[in-house]
């Protein structure tokens, strides 16, 4: 009796097993591919849709526009051009003494812009994490974020009121020198005014990434720090920009690939004639020569050249990235 029991029971364990495969045979593994991705997660991809038509409407559609930096445009004629002139204006703005004073300009104030006004949101951020005092830390945060927040046309007033022979500089050094500078119409003056301006404006809104890194760090490497010795200073060299470095690179190759496309708005608001040697850069010029001259070919020419350059430089500056520090957008 007891070896038929034994006998069942080896025979129920042994049907287990083919039942369970039985089983797993008969269920459907779950689907693959984008077209499943699409159908299960259909609510998320319906938010890329206007994001997608935005670059669709006023990114991608008016490159097919490019194709008149190789035709003769007349406004109110085609809108493609009317003949096929090939490099004809290519070849008028290399020649043109104008445009590489704009483009020396724009190499310029992207370089200052680039050295100044890149490290400040890293240092800003850095020094407002040192803050414990969390009402202090928030009322300075504020402070500096508004004035990303502040009307480009608000921004150029204040530079031009602050700046300009009457205005709050000049006052002071009226007062403490006796002497006044015209800022605003001394070309040696327009990139330091240009720069300083950009850092005040760019410095609070850059740092929110950064600060947002930080929050991201472990605590335990700052105690493996200070029980090693080491100061704030060598925390914050050893321990906190490592562990932002991805940030920054991939924000560094991002201000790389916009380094020809220099503050256009501002720049139009606060220049005039009598600074043009310093101040008119690649993208005035285009306004002056496209818009107010109808040159429209002429310009279409130039900004394919300055795309071009603009598209060489982040890839570089990604495939060096890349190459040097392990970390690049793609």
């Amino acid at each position: 009796m007891t070896l038929q029991l034994e006998t069942a029971a080896d025979k129920t364990t042994t049907a287990e097993p083919a039942t369970a495969g039985r089983r797993t045979k008969g269920r459907r593994a779950p689907k693959t591919g984008w077209k499943a991705a699409i159908k299960r997660d259909w609510r998320l991809y319906t938010l890329i849709i206007l994001p997608l038509l935005y670059f669709l409407v006023f990114r991608y559609l008016p490159m097919i526009g490019n194709v008149i930096a190789f035709r003769r445009f007349r406004p109110g004629g085609n809108i493609f051009g009317e003949t096929w002139v090939g490099f004809q204006y290519f070849q008028l703005f290399i020649n043109d003494p104008s445009f590489w004073q704009a483009f020396q300009n724009t190499i310029i104030l992207g370089l200052l812009t680039l050295v100044f006004t890149f490290p400040m949101p890293i240092i800003f951020a850095l020094l407002l994490n040192e803050l414990r005092s969390r009402r202090l830390k928030k009322f300075v945060q504020t402070a500096a974020y508004l004035p990303h927040f502040m009307s480009i046309v608000i921004i150029a007033g204040m530079i031009l009121q602050i700046f300009s022979l009457n205005g709050t500089i000049n006052q002071i050094s009226q007062a403490l020198f006796g002497t006044t500078v015209n800022f605003t119409q001394d070309a040696g003056w327009f990139r330091p005014m240009y720069i300083s301006s950009e850092v005040w404006q760019t410095m609070g809104w850059g740092a929110i990434l950064y600060l947002a890194a930080l929050t991201r760090v472990d605590e335990s490497l700052y105690e493996a720090a200070k029980l090693d010795g080491a100061n704030r200073w060598q925390q914050t060299w050893h321990v906190t920009l490592p562990a932002i470095r991805p940030t920054i690179i991939t924000l560094l190759i991002l201000n790389i690939g916009t380094f020809m496309a220099v503050g256009f708005e501002k720049i139009l608001l606060i220049y005039n004639p009598l600074n043009y040697a310093t101040s008119d850069v690649i993208s005035t010029y285009l306004y002056r020569v496209g818009l107010e001259s109808s040159n429209f070919s002429y310009a279409a020419a130039i900004g394919i050249f300055e795309s071009v350059i603009g598209l060489t430089l982040i890839l570089s500056a990604n495939a060096l990235s890349r190459r040097l520090a392990g970390t690049s957008l793609w």
